[in-house]
């Protein structure tokens, strides 16, 4: 796999060229001085010799315009720069930053045009700034993602004029550059921060180790009151003539794999609660997963990630490491939801085929109410004789307010009725999917990540795995 781009686009910078085939055009105080020269028409009313100086005044016009022209500079003397702060991350506000440099000796007042794409923006960003002689000038606007992936950014266009303002020029500057939408890293990072200070998992690179219910055998001491009667060593007991009790520490290095279905019922959209953007299933599975998967880094253990529709679009084997994590980020940021059903089918032998030995699979999807099963839980009750699945559905929080709405129309009470039958139907489906031995939930698009990290630090503690 080649080595994943760096997180922050790099700064793109271009030499300014003319636009079009007329680059330069008439100023708004040109036009105004123009008009101004009619005012001669009133004396010219009682002498009609006057009327020459109008045509004087606009000769001299002219004269000024051409001065004006050639005192601008030439779009080969300007430089334009693109640069980030930070990187583009979902529905999270970024700031782009341009600075036009100006090699000429005349300052100049510019108004620039940056071609973004409607997915940044409702409108490409239109600003005036003022450009010193032999200096540069920085602005700035903001972004707010609202798709994942690569996203394709244009020309600048500048449009600039003298002090005098009677002539102007038209240049762009090609600095396009595809960039990478990445998932909400400060959302997971807070929820990382959070949940791991709650847990008691340090965070720190000299992480101390944890003493838990898992099986790797860390220690001995004395017994002491509490102590389960499995961990007493009989041999060390022997040898010390005194009860001596085994310590153990949480296993470490096990593989954790994240499975995400992008098929068709994930591009559902849903509404955030503290602003009016709205975001796909699959937006906040590849928010969850983010964290998901630091916080297994953070533990110690293997990260894998397989996400899937019609056919694999990533395959990411379980690993560690900063550049392990930085993999992931990248990988996470090409998921797109598909407007198909998803292939589970191929998404289970893939898995099954790959991960031989026993490990955590944690597949963040969602299913269709239908009187049959539905396929990703009849391939989730197969991979659980191997592995121990983590089957989390995402829930639709409209359909949930419509079954506890108390109907008060003839059409309210349908569609509450057939709201509570798919409800029904689905919490038939999550109770058979526990009876095999799946942790089955159902959970809320704004708590997946909580929900799902508080069950991984569980199945840890508990050592279920």
């Amino acid at each position: 796999m080649s080595s994943p781009r760096p997180l922050v686009p790099p700064e793109v910078a271009a030499t300014a060229k003319p636009q079009g085939r007329v680059p330069f055009g008439f100023g708004a105080r040109f036009f105004a001085a123009l008009l101004l020269g009619f005012l001669w028409l009133v004396p010219a009313w009682w002498n009609s010799r006057l009327i020459a100086g109008m045509f004087l005044w606009d000769i001299l016009i002219l004269l000024a315009f051409v001065l004006d022209l050639l005192r601008l500079p030439n779009p080969r003397q300007l430089e334009a720069r693109r640069t980030w702060g930070h990187p583009p991350a979902l529905a999270t506000s970024n700031d782009i930053t341009l600075a036009v440099g100006n090699s000429s000796k005349t300052a100049i007042r510019c108004t620039l045009v940056d071609e973004t794409p409607a997915s940044f923006r409702d409108t490409p960003p239109s600003i005036r700034l003022i450009v010193p002689a032999n200096q540069q000038a920085t602005t700035s606007y903001a972004i707010l993602p609202r798709v994942r992936g690569d996203v394709q950014l244009g020309r600048l266009f500048i449009k600039y004029q003298g002090e005098l303002g009677f002539a102007r020029r038209w240049a762009t500057a090609d600095i396009s550059q595809t960039v990478r939408v990445l998932p909400d890293l400060e959302q997971a990072r807070q929820q990382v921060l959070h949940l791991i200070r709650s847990r008691q998992v340090e965070m720190e690179k000299r992480r101390r180790r944890q003493r838990g219910h898992g099986r790797e055998f860390e220690s001995l001491r004395e017994y002491r009151s509490g102590d389960e009667l499995r961990d007493i060593c009989w041999t060390a007991t022997a040898r010390r003539h005194g009860l001596t009790t085994r310590i153990f520490e949480i296993e470490r290095s096990q593989a954790v794999w994240i499975v995400l279905d992008a098929g068709r019922l994930t591009r559902a959209e849903i509404r955030q609660e503290d602003s009016d953007l709205r975001l796909a299933k699959i937006d906040y599975a590849v928010n969850a997963a983010l964290s998901l998967a630091q916080v297994a880094g953070q533990c110690g253990d293997r990260v894998g990630l397989l996400a899937y529709g019609r056919a694999i679009q990533q395959n990411l084997a379980v690993g560690r490491g900063a550049q392990h994590q930085r993999n992931i980020v990248d990988s996470l940021a090409q998921v797109r939801g598909e407007a198909a059903e998803a292939n589970h089918a191929l998404a289970a032998r893939l898995l099954l085929t790959e991960q031989s030995r026993r490990s955590l699979v944690v597949w963040i999807t969602d299913f269709a109410e239908t009187p049959t099963t539905p396929e990703v839980v009849e391939y989730a009750m197969q991979m659980t004789k191997r592995h121990l699945v983590v089957f989390s559905a995402v829930s639709q929080p409209d359909l949930a307010a419509l079954a506890e709405k108390i109907p008060q129309t003839a059409e309210e009470m349908y569609r509450h009725a057939a709201a509570l039958e798919i409800a029904s139907r689905r919490d038939l489906l999550m109770r058979g999917l526990r009876q095999r031995g799946v942790l089955a939930f159902e959970l809320v698009p704004g708590l997946l990540a909580s929900s799902l990290v508080n069950q991984y630090l569980d199945i840890k503690e508990r050592n279920l795995l």
